[in-house]
């Protein structure tokens, strides 16, 4: 491979064949996770709040109110929920110019679009999903978008992915799931459903896309 070439790495996807394809939004449709992340750092640092990448990778799929509410019972703090959470989702959408898609999933999305049913599968709330999906021209691919706020449970409970196969009117055990984060994989096996992991941001780096600064330097 010469240097500056793309190197995509292939998913290798299950036996199928599947019904229904759903998807996890951040970090496996969009590769969103390192702006989140830097919106996150910059909006908790008021608040002199720790908030590792380890954590933050490993609370994905986790709504944002939640995660403020577990950090504020885990440091003492008394961070506003609300305000916290819009005021990061505001820095994540001026970050937006600068989101790319994950290759090795929208090669799947282009592939199967058209033959089967899409879902996507989201921790995040409806306005950051459908404006993710927006900046990457690829909206109109999916015919329902479960978010925060549409369920009781948020993952590792099936509950999200259950009222996304619910929605296609595919059975559970027809559904295929992309997901990056182990959370997202453990509520897809408790709905029944096959998975593909998708590698992590410092997993897939390519000669020609350096990670953002500041995050896995």
């Amino acid at each position: 491979m010469l240097q500056g070439e793309s190197q995509i790495l292939k998913l290798k996807l299950p036996a199928g064949p599947f019904k229904a394809y759903l998807f996890d939004c951040d970090g496996t449709i969009a590769d969103s996770m390192p702006l989140h992340y830097i919106a996150w750092r910059s909006v908790l640092a008021e608040w002199k709040c720790e908030f590792s990448e380890e954590v933050f990778y490993a609370w994905g799929g986790m709504p944002a109110t939640e995660i403020i509410s577990t950090l504020n019972q885990r440091h003492g703090l008394a961070m506003p929920v609300e305000e916290i959470s819009r005021r990061k989702e505001d820095l994540y959408f001026a970050a937006l110019p600068q989101l790319k898609a994950v290759p090795e999933v929208l090669e799947h999305i282009e592939d199967q679009f058209g033959q089967i049913p899409f879902a996507v599968v989201s921790g995040s709330t409806k306005d950051s999903v459908v404006a993710s999906l927006e900046s990457l021209k690829i909206l109109d691919r999916f015919d329902t978008l479960v978010c925060a706020g549409d369920y009781a449970r948020s993952k590792p409970d099936p509950e999200p992915f259950l009222m996304a196969a619910e929605r296609l009117g595919v059975a559970p055990e027809c559904c295929l799931v992309f997901e990056d984060t182990d959370m997202g994989v453990q509520a897809a096996t408790a709905a029944g459903m096959a998975s593909v992991k998708v590698p992590a941001p410092w997993e897939r780096v390519r000669f020609d896309e350096p990670l953002l600064s500041g995050v896995r330097e």
